[in-house]
């Protein structure tokens, strides 16, 4: 009982500021739809949705920059091996640099590559190319950051990946309502707001780890750091992770697409309805986040029951958070579409699909409970394999359900998580229950 209640306090220390923190990220993207949404045509909302899709393209596509850093900072944290947390941080902070250079030098190669595999119109296609030029530029920053999240939620802290979060996201939607509706911008004055606010909050993660984690880098050499043993499990493990999110990323990616091909219409109700379940999927994620940084803990130390004991908590907490978002998306999403457009006829054609919305939180739980307890395990290899059999099964669904329309789109995507939650609670017993010797 005494340790229950301990894990459960770990659960709260740690879940609440990354809810906080995840609930503006969301946010940012409503601000950024509604602006656009608000515009003469809806073809500066289907850019923005364009635009953000390949952008959560490239920047969860190197996610294991966050990922694979935050399981080993734990474990090593859990090790009580404080030198290697710094080694961590100065590995992931050059290979950042290293991909966001080749990011801005290819630039024109990816997004030609992205509309070409794209279906839109050319008016969405030309607004989406000015807003990812613009915003490409944020690209070392964004990566530089995911490193310090992942380093900070390794060494147990929430607090601060909520301070950068947030940070960066009000400073984000202010610069977004100062460009589009102070100077008349529009993609561009978004994107512009995107990049200014991430280097921002770079600026500030560099002073919050200074202040407190400098210890940690004060007998630091390039040897160690670039160690080819470590760096081999460093690679290894962000392979795997690079992996299942860039299958999951497509997935995505493949949806809106597909949106895009039913209409610029469709398009645009789709661009909305992710808005919800986004700001379901990043508040779960903070409970996610949280037992990501306690098992790996746990597994540094060697603790297994705690390994059990916080996966039972996790899921227990998670479940009573998922019915709430579904209880309030089923009796306040139809009055709350008027928070994205003033287009009632948008919102009377978007109404049908928030039934998706309604089962969505119950149902993709487990898929984002289990990522962080594996994540945490450093068990990228089932992470991985279990993404690539739901994305086959995914596309499959997609072109089984085609004749059902958008519903049928939604349908498939609901499919994809519920498969990536059942084949991860079935591999869990032999994945996750084992400690380094």
């Amino acid at each position: 009982m005494n340790e229950t209640r301990t894990i459960n306090k770990q659960i709260f220390r740690l879940a609440i500021p990354n809810i906080i923190s995840n609930f503006s990220v969301p946010l940012l993207g409503a601000v950024d739809t509604a602006l656009m949404g608000r515009l003469e045509t809806e073809h500066y909302l289907g850019a923005v949705g364009i635009g953000g899709v390949l952008f959560s393209f490239i920047y969860w596509g190197f996610g294991f920059l966050r990922m694979a850093t935050t399981g080993l900072v734990a474990q090593s944290y859990g090790k009580r091996d404080h030198l290697e947390c710094g080694f961590l941080l100065l590995r992931g902070l050059s290979l950042s640099v290293i991909i966001g250079f080749f990011l801005l030098i290819f630039q024109w190669l990816i997004v030609d590559i992205s509309f070409y595999l794209m279906s839109t119109s050319l008016e969405v296609e030309e607004l989406g190319r000015m807003y990812f030029h613009i915003r490409i530029y944020a690209a070392p920053a964004v990566l530089c950051l995911l490193v310090f999240h992942g380093v900070f939620l390794g060494l147990q802290n929430a607090h601060y990946p909520m301070i950068l979060t947030v940070s960066i996201n009000v400073i984000n939607i202010v610069l977004n309502i100062l460009f589009v509706k102070v100077y008349g911008m529009k993609v561009e004055g978004v994107a512009l707001a995107t990049v200014i606010a991430q280097y921002i909050g770079l600026l500030l993660a560099i002073i919050l780890f200074r202040m407190k984690y400098s210890f940690v880098l004060q007998n630091w050499n390039v040897k160690k750091i670039f160690a080819i043993h470590k760096l081999r499990r460093f690679i290894g493990i962000s392979n795997d992770i690079f992996i299942r999110t860039l299958c999951l990323v497509f997935s995505n990616a493949y949806f809106t697409a597909k949106s895009a091909a039913l209409s610029d219409t469709y398009l645009a109700i789709n661009t909305i309805l992710l808005q919800y379940i986004n700001l379901m999927s990043y508040a779960i994620d903070g409970f996610a986040f949280a037992v990501e940084s306690m098992i790996g803990k746990y597994k540094g130390e060697g603790n297994l029951q705690g390994i059990r004991n916080s996966i039972t908590q996790i899921f227990i907490f998670g479940f009573i958070f998922s019915g709430l978002f579904s209880f309030i998306f089923l009796f306040y999403g139809n009055r709350s579409l008027h928070l994205f457009t003033d287009k009632e006829d948008l919102i009377l054609l978007t109404q049908p699909y928030l039934i998706w919305i309604i089962v969505a939180p119950l149902i993709n739980l487990a898929a984002y409970i289990w990522d962080g307890v594996y994540l945490g395990a450093t068990a990228s290899k089932s992470l991985r394999n279990s993404m690539i059999v739901a994305m086959v099964l995914f596309l499959c669904s997609v072109y089984v359900l085609a004749p059902y329309g958008n519903h049928g789109l939604w349908g498939a995507l609901t499919i994809l998580l519920v498969i990536r939650g059942v084949i991860l609670t079935l591999m869990a017993p032999r994945s996750l229950f084992k400690v380094d010797k």
